[in-house]
């Protein structure tokens, strides 16, 4: 089910009424609700899915108790296994018929020809997430951040909570299932401002993301026919599309979570206001970076047993969180490339320069240099959304080289890109000190969500996917 079509407008509010009027006897029974909604939110798609989902979620749960055990030794044999499970889950269903057919190359290379039996089957939306989640929940138990959870029910609802199941944010279990555990009540400031989230994160998806995809695939799928201004608008239209794209699937997430009493974990602070990388990385999908730091990085040694091996784990994560997006060649390149960004604020020391202020923090506008880090950091960015947005290596560097020499091509303009990034950015730059806050002058309130409200019903009905469900 998308958070973008008729069907969730009438699922969220059945839901939010029988959570809050008939099933708020206790939580125990407003979790069963929760995992029914949830199960008939992903079931929507697929049963099959649906059954996937439901046998990793039992496995993990089993491995909790094993993982707990007070044997150090035993602990880490069942840690271990419940992360070769997960992963294996993952390998089968997106990574087996990319290493098929790079071992079928390989042999040819050889000289010896075979034909890998590939599987011919759609990668089960969410994978990549209710996996990860699956993966924390071992680890923070192996850790003593958290202990295994005796309802299987609460555990399930961690799992497969509906706002989050399908594109994240990628949540801990010591921060969710807490909550989960504990009596909710009805809060109405938590639930007003979980409204405002909703609508600000449907008038990214449905205004800005959906109308700037129209641009993008357009000139990406004919890039051979525009010219090199047409080609950088086309990377231009994408960088904001993505966006618009995933960080309203997160406000959706985390508004829609409100509702419920939850709060979720933070997943975008305005990544294209970073003044470098490194700050890119700090407020760019934040849920699957922090992931990869606590249970990869910092597991590996950080960069606190020499800057060998701090380059070593900077170029392991990035490129690993480039194949977690997808199993090809342009990703892993999309991870290089942000590694090799990363790597001189690594061996400045200046990789946590921004790493607790925001950019004209106590100002209205931005300074010069400040336009010009981000200006380069955006521009850096946008140079590496190319091999994302591609289809393979072979487009990716198709388009690029189309930047660098057409310029014989007839240039198509296409002013309503701006028309459309402008109010996005305009709104980020408001409220950039605080992603959840979205009050105002009760002066403009009205003019301001009414046009809002006004332009997604305008917008609304074309019911496109998100861009991470493919992840």
């Amino acid at each position: 089910m998308l958070f973008n079509s008729f069907e969730f407008l009438l699922f969220l509010p059945a839901v939010f009424i029988l959570y809050w009027f008939v099933f708020n006897i206790s939580v125990r029974w407003q979790n069963v609700l929760v995992l029914l909604a949830s199960y008939f939110f992903y079931g929507w798609w697929s049963w099959k899915f649906m059954i996937l989902l439901g046998v990793s979620t039992f496995i993990d749960y089993l491995y909790g108790f094993a993982v707990a055990a007070p044997s150090r030794k035993k602990a880490k044999l069942f840690l271990w296994l419940g992360i070769i499970n997960n992963l294996g889950i993952l390998a089968v269903f997106k990574y087996y018929n990319f290493f098929a057919l790079q071992f079928q190359q390989g042999f040819e290379l050889l000289g010896l020809h075979m034909n890998p039996v590939l599987l011919q089957v759609a990668i089960p939306i969410g994978i990549s997430f209710y996996t990860f989640h699956g993966m924390s929940y071992v680890f923070d138990i192996y850790r003593g951040k958290q202990p295994p959870v005796k309802n299987f029910v609460d555990y399930a609802v961690f799992v497969s909570f509906f706002p989050l199941l399908v594109a994240g944010p990628i949540e801990r279990a010591s921060h969710l299932l807490p909550q989960i555990q504990k009596k909710r009540f009805f809060n109405y400031p938590q639930a007003v401002a979980g409204c405002r989230l909703i609508l600000w994160g449907l008038f990214k998806k449905v205004v800005v993301a959906d109308s700037l995809a129209v641009i993008a695939d357009n000139i990406f799928s004919n890039y051979q026919d525009h010219n090199s201004v047409s080609l950088i608008i086309g990377v231009i239209a994408f960088a904001f599309q993505i966006y618009g794209d995933f960080s309203g699937y997160s406000d959706i997430a985390l508004g829609t979570a409100r509702l419920f009493g939850f709060e979720l974990l933070s997943n975008f602070r305005f990544p294209y206001f970073s003044r470098d990388i490194a700050e890119f990385w700090r407020r760019w999908h934040i849920s699957l970076s922090s992931w990869f730091r606590d249970y990869l990085y910092i597991p590996l040694g950080g960069s606190k047993q020499g800057i060998v091996k701090a380059v070593r784990n900077t170029f392991i994560i990035f490129l690993v969180s480039g194949f977690w997006h997808g199993a090809s060649w342009n990703f892993i390149t999309w991870g290089f490339i942000h590694a090799c960004g990363f790597l001189p604020l690594l061996l400045l020391g200046r990789n946590r320069k921004h790493a607790s202020d925001v950019v004209a923090q106590f100002r209205k506008y931005p300074t010069l240099k400040e336009c010009w880090q981000m200006g380069t950091t955006f521009a850096f960015v946008s140079f590496a959304w190319v091999f994302f947005r591609a289809h393979d290596m072979k487009q990716a560097l198709g388009y690029l080289k189309g930047i660098a020499t057409n310029f014989k091509q007839p240039l198509a303009f296409h002013p309503n890109v701006f028309f459309y990034i402008i109010p996005l950015m305009a709104g980020d730059w408001w409220l950039r000190r605080d992603e959840r806050n979205l009050r105002m002058p009760k002066r403009y309130k009205s003019i301001v969500y009414m046009a809002v409200a006004l332009s997604i019903i305008f917008f609304f009905g074309k019911k496109t996917n998100f861009i991470y469900f493919q992840f």
